[in-house]
């Protein structure tokens, strides 16, 4: 208290001197209705600029919530569209849950490590067993284009074996005649933004800018947009330029096939003595 009684009465001018400033400043404020006005003007500009400020900060802080929510609901919708598309249009159908009825449905997960450089190119994702993700969900990305398959899963997180992968084959056909091939990354060439397709019938008739497609097997639906033909090869392969950008990939979508368990056990070769 001593201390504070000494800085007071050593500095006792510059007190006074704020607190006869305040009183006049108050003092011409109330009695002087246009200084009154300028005052109020200038304060609200301030006051308005610094709150316009704020909110901007806001918004930016919550980008990532917003981003979230987006994802989320863009996946729901493209569940529901799906349901639509596999509606036989020539009938009379009442769909009462589209959900549950549908094959496919979709699971927003947000990328948090991704590697295009390597040659087996792998994905994490903030998604994982307590999401419903298991291995061997096919992912695709929120434009155009398939993203790979989940690889391993732990309760909160699950990794993609990505596209750019030497161990990811994916069942696709030309999207005008529905040629049947095989899409395969790396082959020599590891671009991100290219691969390859395999295995189309010397008979059909591929241009390039031909749209590819997946073929609806392998854990996809059918009709996902993957490339466009940009040159054929030597040995009747194809090059294609893919759709999806790895290199900006921030948000990607898992799909859930509720036949997938029927449909492996089905597909998988029996032993003799099983057939």
């Amino acid at each position: 208290m001593r201390n504070l009684w000494i800085f007071i009465s050593r500095y006792n001018a510059f007190f006074f001197f704020i607190i006869f400033f305040t009183i006049g400043i108050i003092l011409t404020l109330k009695n002087n209705a246009y200084q009154r006005s300028v005052t109020l003007n200038s304060t609200n500009e301030v006051v308005g600029s610094a709150y316009e400020r704020l909110n901007v900060l806001k918004r930016y802080l919550n980008l990532g919530q917003v981003n979230d929510s987006l994802a989320n609901e863009n996946a729901k919708l493209k569940t529901e569209l799906l349901a639509l598309k596999e509606v036989d249009s020539s009938k009379t159908v009442v769909v009462n849950d589209t959900v549950n009825n549908v094959q496919f449905t979709y699971q927003s997960a947000k990328v948090i490590k991704n590697s295009i450089s390597q040659r087996n190119n792998v994905i994490t994702i903030n998604r994982g067993s307590l999401d419903g993700i298991e291995k061997d969900m096919a992912v695709i990305s929120p434009q155009k284009g398939v993203v790979g398959f989940i690889l391993d899963v732990s309760p909160h997180l699950a990794t993609i074996r990505s596209l750019l992968h030497s161990n990811t084959p994916i069942s696709v056909s030309i999207k005008k005649n529905n040629a049947l091939g095989s899409l395969v990354w790396g082959d020599g060439n590891f671009d991100y933004r290219k691969a390859f397709v395999k295995e189309i019938p010397n008979h059909f008739k591929t241009n390039l800018k031909d749209t590819v497609i997946t073929s609806g097997s392998g854990g996809f639906p059918r009709g996902i947009e993957v490339g466009t033909v940009s040159r054929k090869l030597n040995n009747g392969d194809f090059e294609i330029n893919l759709f999806n950008d790895f290199s900006t990939l921030q948000y990607v979508y898992v799909i859930k096939n509720k036949l997938a368990a029927e449909q492996k056990a089905l597909e998988t070769p029996k032993l003799p003595n099983e057939q």
